[in-house]
């Protein structure tokens, strides 16, 4: 996962699976959609108006019976991702910042979206940089020399260009 400074341009609508006493806390720190048994009912009929889900590890074991659900979409919540939290507040500010996770497909290419056009230039490169920075040092431990082969940036329907890896170590 990665917190770009500029965020992604992109408003996260985030559902927190929580108890009760909680319910507070997660409203005040930006949660859109807060519940516990009430919204796992509604997520097993199938209503997905969320883009994040976030559990608090007590809630965990009710969530087992939605995996076939959230799975395939990839909002089932994991430690891993780090949307399974005791720190309802951090988590949340964090995700609401523009936290998301990556990951290398089966070719080992990476495909993410790291800001949008009316971006400024800095902000484009400040979030480049975080980007590659924390690709490098979240790269497999059995890969050795380079990890980079090359890297192509490119606007949602333009051309690619080609980044010089040199820039990076500047």
């Amino acid at each position: 996962t990665v917190t770009l400074p500029n965020g992604v341009g992109k408003t996260v609508k985030i559902a927190v699976l929580t108890d009760e006493g909680k319910f507070e806390e997660a409203l005040a720190n930006g949660a859109d959609i807060v519940g516990n048994t009430d919204l796992i009912q509604e997520i097993s009929q199938g209503n997905l108006n969320f883009d994040l889900l976030i559990a608090t590890p007590e809630m965990m074991p009710k969530l087992a019976k939605l995996g076939r659900v959230l799975g395939p979409k990839g909002l089932m919540p994991s430690p891993k991702s780090g949307t399974v939290t005791t720190t309802l507040s951090n988590t949340l500010s964090e995700f609401k910042k523009g936290k998301f996770e990556y990951k290398a497909d089966k070719t080992g290419v990476v495909h993410i979206s790291f800001g949008k056009a009316n971006f400024t230039e800095m902000e484009l490169i400040e979030n480049l940089r975080s980007l590659y920075k924390s690709i490098e040092q979240n790269r497999p431990s059995g890969v050795k020399g380079k990890y980079f082969k090359t890297l192509y940036i490119c606007s949602s329907m333009g051309p690619s260009i080609q980044i010089e890896l040199d820039a990076f170590t500047k």
